[in-house]
């Protein structure tokens, strides 16, 4: 139900992990949600850390909020070294089963 409504609003996944013992989640540290990862062809890290620096819902901010993730997929689309590697992450705590 979530892949098709993250279709319905034009994303494009090339592959979705289902993660319900939350062991990758774990394994990267994941404390809220939405965390985000970035991960490159040859399997390092480029990313991680929240989408933007505004940690608000309000749709205004997002004019001027700087986004981290598709700053850091386009500098990698392009061959270029990512300027953020890291940022603060907000939202929701992840909760994992015991």
């Amino acid at each position: 139900m979530k892949l098709e409504r993250e279709l319905m609003r034009g994303a494009a996944p090339t592959a979705v992990l289902l993660d319900p013992k939350g062991d990758a989640g774990r394994a990267y540290g994941a404390s809220v949600t939405p965390h985000m990862y970035i991960i490159k062809a040859d399997g390092t890290l480029a990313y991680m850390g929240g989408i933007d620096d505004k940690a608000t819902t309000r749709l205004d901010d997002l004019k001027t909020a700087k986004n981290f993730v598709d700053t850091a997929l386009d500098e990698i689309a392009q061959g270029k070294q990512v300027t953020t590697t890291t940022s603060r992450p907000y939202g929701c705590t992840v909760k994992y089963q015991s």
